[in-house]
């Protein structure tokens, strides 16, 4: 019974989380005027196409959380994942209001949604892998890359960096944790992905005004993100 209800509970938290935009505006970044110092086009700030990467990520995690109940309840494989990820999930409910109307509430927010995320990449289980752990890992990885923009922002945006160093900066966290975590879950592709995907929307977003520093540090940690994803492919088939 109690496997069941974790794996309730995600369903819940997963419609919630994928309805909730619904009762907004809907969220592309945050708007100038929301800082005390307007942050125009500031480079850490993917281009806005990029976000439409959470079409695929609802999809994925209402299939997964519709199987893991309707399947998959009371398999233990699937149970540490669930708090963590019910977690991240009900914090997401939220997320998009307050970004909208509270950008330091929103950033501490997904500070703690990609956290819990990732712990919950971190324990999926090893069964049926398209169903468990790669949407979370999708999810984990978009959050990851969303965490540095939002703090990247709100550094340049309170001036307590300018936008560039604010960039620079987050860029460099972002990286450094992503080869972190994808260390210690090597063959899960979908976290790098969604981060390589968030770098190549920076890369475009900075290619008008030619800013080198920004697009080469993107160029950088996608390379060392897909070097590390083809070599834990590449082991794991050698398997």
């Amino acid at each position: 019974m109690r496997l069941k209800a974790g794996a309730t509970l995600v369903l819940i938290a997963t419609l919630g989380f994928v309805l909730s935009p619904l009762l907004t505006s809907g969220f592309n970044g945050f708007t100038p005027g929301q800082f005390p110092v307007p942050q125009v086009n500031p480079p850490v700030q993917p281009e806005g196409y990029a976000f439409s990467i959470w079409g695929v990520i609802y999809l994925w995690l209402i299939i997964s959380a519709g199987f893991g109940l309707w399947q998959a309840a009371e398999d233990p494989d699937w149970q540490a994942a669930r708090l963590p990820l019910a977690i991240s999930l009900i914090i997401g409910c939220f997320w998009i209001k307050a970004a909208n109307e509270a950008p330091v509430l929103a950033t501490v927010m997904i500070v703690a949604m990609a956290a819990a995320a990732t712990a919950a990449m971190l324990r999926a289980g090893n069964t049926q892998p398209w169903l468990q752990a790669r949407p979370i890992a999708l999810y984990a990885g978009w959050l990851t890359a969303a965490t540095g923009v939002a703090i990247g922002v709100i550094l340049g945006g309170y001036a307590i960096l300018s936008a560039q160093a604010a960039a620079l900066g987050c860029l460099v966290a972002v990286l450094v944790v992503a080869l972190v975590v994808q260390s210690a879950r090597p063959r899960e592709w979908g976290y790098p992905l969604a981060i390589i995907w968030a770098l190549v929307a920076v890369i475009v977003a900075n290619l008008p005004a030619a800013n080198i520093p920004v697009i080469a540090l993107a160029a950088l940690g996608i390379a060392a993100l897909t070097l590390r994803a083809a070599q834990s492919l590449v082991k794991g088939a050698d398997r």
